[in-house]
C-alpha cells in the first residue's frame, strides 16, 4: 500500500486546483485530481504535501492546515496497478494572480509523461463538470468543507476501486 499526501489547495476566492492528467500515451484518457504524492524516504505525510505541491505546481507559500479526507483506492495507470492510502491536507495560498504553469522541471518523468496542466476551479464550476475528477464526489466534499469549514477529525471516504 503506497502511502500518499494530497492537498486540496484553496485560493483567496475559495477556488481549488486541480492537476489535468492522462495515461501516458493516451491524452484522451484523462481526469483531474489533486497535487500530491507518494512519501519519500522518512518524510511526514506533512512534509511530503508540502514538497509535492512544490514540485508539481511551483507553488511554495502554502499555508498547510488539517487533514480533511482519507480514502484507499485501487486504479490501473501505465501498465500497473496502484493501491494507495491518501490522506488530503487542507491548504492555502495567495499564489493565484498568476496561472499555474506546469514546466516539469519537479516533475517526475511519468509526471512529465502524464500531467498536462493545472487549472484553478469554483465550487460551482466542479459542481457542473462533466470531466472526471478524483476523489469522485470532490464537488460535494469541497461544497461541504466551504460552508461547514474543516471537519474536526478526518472522513474516511470511501474505497475508491477502479
Amino acid at each position: 500500500m503506497r502511502e500518499v499526501a494530497r492537498v486540496v489547495l484553496l485560493d483567496q476566492d475559495d477556488r481549488i486546483l486541480l492537476l489535468h492528467g492522462h495515461e501516458p500515451g493516451d491524452t484522451a484518457d484523462d481526469w483531474w485530481f489533486t497535487p500530491g504524492g507518494g512519501l519519500e524516504g522518512d518524510e511526514t505525510r506533512a512534509e511530503a504535501a508540502l514538497r509535492e505541491l512544490a514540485e508539481e505546481t511551483g507553488i511554495t507559500d502554502a499555508r498547510l492546515g488539517p487533514v480533511l479526507w482519507q480514502r484507499v483506492c485501487s486504479f490501473p495507470f501505465d501498465g500497473r496497478r496502484w493501491d494507495q492510502d491518501e490522506w488530503y491536507f487542507l491548504a492555502r495560498t495567495t499564489s493565484t494572480a498568476r496561472a499555474v504553469e506546469i514546466n516539469g522541471e519537479g516533475l517526475t518523468d511519468l509526471e512529465r509523461r502524464s500531467v498536462a496542466g493545472a487549472r484553478w476551479w469554483s465550487c460551482e464550476e466542479l459542481a457542473e463538470a462533466h470531466e472526471t475528477v478524483y476523489p469522485t464526489r470532490l464537488a460535494e466534499l469541497l461544497k461541504r468543507l466551504l460552508v461547514e469549514g474543516p471537519p474536526s477529525r478526518p472522513l474516511v471516504l470511501d474505497t475508491e476501486i477502479v
